[in-house]
């Protein structure tokens, strides 16, 4: 019996709303306090090319720290098991933006979605590619067929002048040798890659190349191994809600990625990818509605990898 997803959201989202006005949107961000944080939609697209939606679902996003997910594809490709020299792989147990646990681990970044890991990531992409800007936004172009995707040079320019732990980041890094080119570059091409705005629709097409992990991946020019994406997904599980990623996985039980923009991506390996967006998010930085229906989603579908 095929599981009637549209229902089931439809439901979810009533259930959901004596939480709606709950949390803050991501206010120490200029660009990002200016969103409406009532806005709400979700979109579940299927391996076999079903989609399903509702509410907000088309309307783009900053999706902040989901973009690490792509960044992420790209150093691997590029790098290969190199890559895990200059950034770990465990869940970080502190906060996104932590310079303690940087300072103390001598410039190795915990993993590649806290905010010092990504930052080395980028550096690895200015390294390697003629054009990063312009490589990272076919990319992803290409990973949801969507050509009208693009970045948002005010919401890169706000989280610029406001930035200062992430430089901070960026000159502790510099000062353990794990960042090869100027900080400032570093630091403007992380928070334009952050910038970049995608709607659930979109997020949902673009991580289905990661929920078909028996699949090669070739998309945008990035090659990866079906062993490489199934890193990424595991990665994903345990390290994509920063200090709340033992949460997610207990309530929800799938890998996703968060970002301080309100989206959630989560992908049902062979299966789904499924991205909610609200921009309220609770005190660890992920939206509190995102979760709260993707814990609800996968109690009432009992589809999760567990």
């Amino acid at each position: 019996m095929q599981t009637n997803y549209q229902e089931i959201l439809e439901n979810i989202v009533i259930e959901m709303q004596p939480f709606a006005k709950e949390g803050k949107q991501a206010d120490y961000i200029p660009a990002l306090a200016k969103v409406d944080p009532d806005k709400l939609g979700i979109c579940l697209t299927t391996v076999s090319g079903e989609t399903y939606k509702i509410g907000d679902a088309d309307e783009k996003f900053s999706i902040q720290s989901i973009s690490k997910v792509f960044s992420l594809a790209i150093a691997l490709s590029l790098e290969g098991k190199e890559l895990w020299k200059r950034v770990g792989k465990e869940p970080s147990g502190s906060a996104f933006n932590s310079l303690v646990q940087l300072e103390y681990e001598h410039g190795i970044p915990r993993n590649p979605f806290i905010n010092a890991g990504a930052i080395v990531v980028a550096d690895v992409l200015l390294t390697h590619l003629k054009d990063p800007k312009s490589f990272f936004l076919q990319f992803v172009r290409s990973l949801c067929d969507n050509q009208s995707i693009d970045y948002s040079p005010e919401v890169a320019e706000s989280e610029l002048a406001c930035g200062y732990l992430n430089a901070s980041i960026a000159y502790l890094l510099k000062y353990h040798g794990n960042l090869q080119n100027e900080v400032k570059d570093v630091l403007e091409f992380y928070s334009l890659m952050c910038s970049m705005m995608m709607s659930c629709t979109d997020l949902s097409r673009a991580f289905l190349a990661f929920a078909e992990s028996n699949k090669p991946f070739c998309h945008g020019g990035v090659e990866l191994t079906p062993s490489r994406v199934k890193r990424i997904n595991a990665i994903m599980q345990t390290c994509g809600f920063y200090d709340e990623a033992g949460e997610f996985s207990f309530l929800v039980g799938l890998p996703g990625k968060s970002g301080v923009g309100g989206g959630i991506v989560a992908i049902y390996p062979s299966k789904y990818a499924i991205a909610t967006w609200s921009p309220r998010l609770n005190n660890k930085g992920n939206s509190i509605m995102g979760m709260k229906i993707l814990e609800e989603f996968t109690t009432q579908t009992s589809e999760s990898i567990f």
